[in-house]
């Protein structure tokens, strides 16, 4: 199992959000977070929002990780959202962006912390299992894609 998978419950899936932009996208997040888990929302937001002002989360090729160190944590939290419309997150590669991997983390596992990143540069390249992923049309398979997600090994 890969360690984005193993933080990716259920409610924290959102399909087809409609948002015209960045910020509201991550409010949406923020919202969700709050809403299913009872975190504050305003911190999440806050959080999400310094870690752009840094530089854009959008990795290219449609992917945004939008991420956030969230001190009353105590575990991982992940979420995926796909858009219903791409928008703008200033992407290297200049192209919209539909898909949300989003990690909020403790400030304690920051080892977990990076295989998350090493995990989701692996969904980015992984060609077919985005494409598995964007025609998914509900929750469950959303998760099943994800759990059966793994670095293939290497040809010799």
């Amino acid at each position: 199992m890969n360690s984005f998978s193993r933080y990716l419950y259920p409610e924290n899936i959102l399909l087809n959000l409609c948002v015209e932009d960045k910020t509201q996208a991550l409010m949406h997040i923020a919202a969700l977070m709050e809403t299913q888990h009872q975190l504050d929302r305003g911190k999440i937001l806050a959080g999400l929002c310094a870690r752009e002002k840094l530089g854009s989360t959008a990795l290219g090729q449609g992917v945004a990780f939008p991420h956030a160190q969230i001190s009353e944590l105590h575990r991982p939290m992940m979420a995926y959202v796909s858009l219903a419309t791409p928008i703008d997150f200033d992407s290297p590669d200049g192209l919209p962006v539909t898909e949300l991997f989003v990690l909020l983390f403790p400030s304690e596992r920051v080892s977990e912390h990076l295989q998350m990143l090493a995990d989701v540069a692996g969904f980015v390249c992984d060609l077919p299992f985005r494409k598995r992923l964007s025609e998914s049309l509900d929750i469950a398979s959303v998760l099943d894609n994800f759990a059966s997600w793994s670095i293939a090994p290497a040809s010799t």
